[in-house]
């Protein structure tokens, strides 16, 4: 069962700093509560009444999980560090304005993987120099455009590294080397889902570690580039800590040889992945348990190599803004098939929630205007889209429903909004940040006038 037990209802009365709630350990965001009549509050505000005022589907982010996530991380590489460090946060989880603002605000920096992320990011107001680009296939426009405003290039492969060589000489605004990392594939396997392991030999991203000769080499040939040091990333949604431990030991080795040839790279970037609970039985180990594991793995193995500590960086998305929202749904209609199924419809689906279909992920759902009611009904909540695999959540125990009633759906912060999609030509929903009461909009919800303002009708083709 993936349905949402009173169990997992924490008094969050009790700020999460002192009772060191690790946000990606919980199912529900931590400033949820329900009242005597079993009504779902999130960050002081009614789950219904917001649906009522922003529509439906919604989505929902608590503004206190967010920050406690984004504390943790930093407070954690604080206390478990003693050199120095950064936390970037992974917009690919989540990319807009206001998002991006508030990590700011808590002291990260970002991970970006593309131009359009990267121009959100400095339009927010992030520090170019705590923004670092991924991307296993930069344009050269994106290059250009990241080689202007100053942020870290990290390196993906041969042609990249020819192309920022060849940017150098035409690029009169740098007064200031550009500062590239490499990425290197460190070979290491995790259990997660295929599409999602990245640390893997067999994978798009990076270097092979057999080539790290070579591309060493063609960095003692470019002294114009500042050589900043490696990254690495092994997957996402892990639950094992041994694996980020095998990738410490494997990272520093590269930094090692690096400082042998004479190039003084002092960063390390092991990436992100740490999983969240999306239902009862993921049991994820804590944001603190994790850093604590890549902070000692680095020291361990700098003491071994007699390698001063170096700067340290990771890149966690999901475990920050994943636990953080809710997706709100109204019900809709209801199909009972005798002895087989009973359908729930809801008025969103794989447009503003593709990874059931994607990843067959699975998630934890509640009836937010009948928090406490009894769980004695069966029931697969099917999305509105003309495509039969459109289905949220299978077979799930829910206290009777009918139409109008707010079903809302746990975890969904992370690649819901920025994998959504104009499906069937449906508008992509609103989201609103809540906080002690008040609910601010950070992203409209389309509208179908949107929806067409990218299409061009031919003359011929024009209505007479």
């Amino acid at each position: 069962m993936v349905t949402l037990k009173p169990t997992n209802i924490h008094n969050s009365s009790l700020h999460p700093s002192a009772t060191e709630i690790s946000p990606n350990q919980q199912i529900l965001p931590l400033s949820v509560q329900v009242d005597p009549a079993g009504q779902m509050k999130i960050g002081g505000c009614f789950a219904a009444e917001l649906v009522q005022q922003y529509g439906s589907p919604l989505y929902i982010i608590d503004e206190l999980t967010l920050r406690t996530a984004c504390q943790q991380y930093h407070q954690s590489f604080q206390r478990f560090y003693p050199g120095s460090s950064q936390v970037l946060y992974a917009s690919k989880a989540w990319s807009c304005l206001a998002v991006c603002a508030l990590v700011a605000h808590e002291g990260l920096g970002l991970d970006v993987v593309s131009g359009g992320e990267l121009y959100t990011a400095l339009q927010a107001g992030v520090n170019p120099q705590k923004i670092y680009f991924h991307g296993n296939n930069k344009s050269v426009a994106e290059l250009e455009m990241a080689l202007s405003c100053g942020c870290a290039i990290i390196a993906d492969n041969w042609l990249e590294l020819k192309q920022i060589v060849g940017l150098l000489p035409s690029n009169e605004a740098l007064t200031v080397p550009p500062r590239v990392m490499l990425r290197i594939t460190p070979g290491i396997e995790c259990h997660t889902h295929e599409y999602i392991r990245t640390g893997h030999l067999d994978s798009k991203f990076g270097f092979d570690p057999n080539q790290i000769d070579q591309v060493l080499s063609f960095a003692q040939q470019h002294p114009q580039i500042a050589w900043i040091g490696f990254h690495a990333h092994i997957g996402s949604q892990i639950f094992e800590l041994q694996p980020h431990a095998d990738l410490t030991s494997v990272i520093v080795g590269w930094l090692v040889k690096a400082n042998s040839l004479g190039l003084s790279m002092n960063e390390l970037n092991i990436g992100g992945g740490l999983g969240i609970r999306y239902v009862e039985s993921d049991d994820p180990p804590s944001i603190a348990q994790w850093s604590e594991t890549v902070c000692n793995g680095i020291i361990q193995a700098c003491q071994a190599a007699a390698l001063p500590l170096p700067k340290l960086l990771c890149e966690p998305g999901r475990s920050i803004i994943g636990p953080a929202c809710i997706t709100a749904y109204k019900v809709g209609a209801k199909k009972d098939i005798p002895n087989i199924r009973t359908y729930l419809s809801v008025d969103g689906g794989m447009s503003d929630n593709p990874r059931p279909i994607t990843y067959q992920s699975i998630y934890s759902t509640a009836i937010a205007n009948r928090m406490e009611a009894p769980a004695t009904e069966i029931v697969t909540i099917a999305g509105k889209h003309c495509e039969s695999g459109d289905i949220l959540l299978k077979d799930v125990a829910l206290p009777p429903s009918q139409t109008g009633d707010i079903l809302v759906v746990m975890g969904t912060g992370a690649y819901n909004y920025s994998m959504a999609s104009n499906y069937n030509r449906i508008p992509r929903p609103a989201a609103v940040l809540v906080h002690d009461g008040e609910a601010n909009l950070i992203l409209k919800r389309e509208t179908n006038q949107d929806l067409i303002r990218q299409d061009c009708l031919p003359r011929h083709l024009e209505p007479r």
